[in-house]
């Protein structure tokens, strides 16, 4: 007998004919996040087992299968390969006996349908022994503990609660985006949101040094590194949007300041989406918002791309955001005092329902070609793996 960790998946079981894809892909991302670890692991159509060389590592292993998508539930099974009615008698109190209850209910499954005693029986059978050895009343209906005994050809696994995993899918099952990190608390939350869905993430960053600070860049790095948990080997691309925000700000009508910086940093977003094999555009915005997440600002700005745009919060309220946020640990980054490029060229009147065509006037007024082009050949990719300060 011993403890392995047993995998259910979760939504990616209605992937029907792609089911093995998604099974596939999981099986690479646990093996990249525990690469540190020794163990083996196998799959199969319903259920995923890892067997830990070491014991001792199993709360380590479950800490780390907590961030990866495509998990339903993380349980800690015993397992035997001794399927006697005896030995699972005796593993099904070991388990009952480490748990605090009253009540409890039995359930077995058979994935290996030529076992001698069929499941029905089994629940009876295993039900009776706990009730005479440990002081408790079944109940079928709102057990306080459900015990799993699950038969297999090759072991029997037996197991209480479980540990709820993320759900959602496999990273790098729907390709890969490119997100739209800015410092604030929006842009992580929806990055979150957006691997959760099965879609690998690169990260783009717009910097105006001097007139914002490495601090400020230092905080995007970490903001992006909070996510790297979740995400699969992204990269961070810092691109220098300071000659294309003086531009603006100096030539331009500066109550359209925010939408025609947005419909840039869209241009050189769906440029480097091009180049780093991503198939969508992320950001953070949540409609009204703010001036530049009305509808028509929203409109506006598109009109600059064909790329698809993700808006994963869209419908959300602000204290959602903020609740997701402190869940996966950016909260407290975001609010960090270190202004980006989007804060600190805010006019005081920003337009809330601007007009293409006067955008469209606007903008002849000045060549933004060739620092686009710049921006786009100067990007600048930071190793998310380095310590920031060697990256000063």
């Amino acid at each position: 007998m011993k403890k392995v960790i047993l995998i259910k998946y979760g939504e990616l079981t209605t992937k029907k004919d792609n089911r093995n894809f998604f099974i596939k892909t999981l099986k690479k991302n646990i093996l990249n996040k525990l690469s540190d670890y020794k163990f083996e692991i196998k799959d199969d159509y319903y259920r995923m087992f890892i067997y830990p060389d070491n014991e001792d590592d199993i709360d380590d292993l479950v800490l780390k299968l907590k961030y990866i998508f495509g998990i339903h539930e993380i349980v800690i099974a015993y397992m035997s390969e001794d399927e006697s009615l005896d030995n699972i008698k005796s593993i099904s109190l070991l388990v009952m006996n480490e748990l605090s209850f009253n009540t409890f209910k039995v359930e077995t499954r058979r994935s290996d349908k030529s076992y001698n005693i069929n499941s029905m029986d089994m629940n009876n059978l295993i039900g009776g022994h706990i009730l005479n050895n440990i002081k408790c009343k079944v109940d079928v209906h709102k057990p306080d503990v459900l015990l799993n005994i699950e038969i297999r050809r090759e072991a029997v696994y037996i197991y209480s609660k479980g540990i709820k995993g993320l759900g959602g899918y496999p990273v790098s099952t729907l390709g890969r985006a490119l997100l739209m990190l800015s410092g604030g608390i929006d842009s992580p939350v929806a990055g979150y949101l957006t691997i959760k869905r099965g879609v690998e993430l690169y990260y783009l960053y717009f910097e105006s040094r001097p007139h914002t600070s490495i601090e400020a860049r230092n905080k995007v790095i970490s903001l992006a590194r909070k996510l790297e948990k979740y995400n699969s080997n992204g990269k961070l691309l810092v691109v220098n949007f300071t000659k294309i925000q003086e531009a603006i700000y100096k030539n331009l009508d500066p109550t359209y300041l925010i939408t025609i910086m947005r419909r840039k940093m869209y241009l050189i977003a769906e440029k480097l989406a091009k180049k780093n094999n991503c198939l969508a555009i992320v950001n953070g915005e949540s409609v009204g918002q703010v001036a530049s997440q009305t509808l028509s600002s929203i409109l506006c700005v598109n009109d600059v791309t064909k790329y698809p745009i993700l808006r994963p919060l869209c419908s959300f309220d602000k204290l959602d955001i903020i609740e997701i946020s402190k869940n996966i640990d950016t909260y407290d980054i975001s609010i960090l005092p270190y202004e980006d490029c989007c804060t600190v060229f805010v006019p005081k009147h920003p337009v809330i329902n601007p007009n293409l065509k006067h955008i469209y006037e606007e903008e002849s007024k000045f060549d933004f070609d060739s620092l686009v082009e710049e921006a786009v050949n100067n990007v600048e990719v930071v190793d998310l793996k380095e310590k920031i300060s060697d990256l000063l």
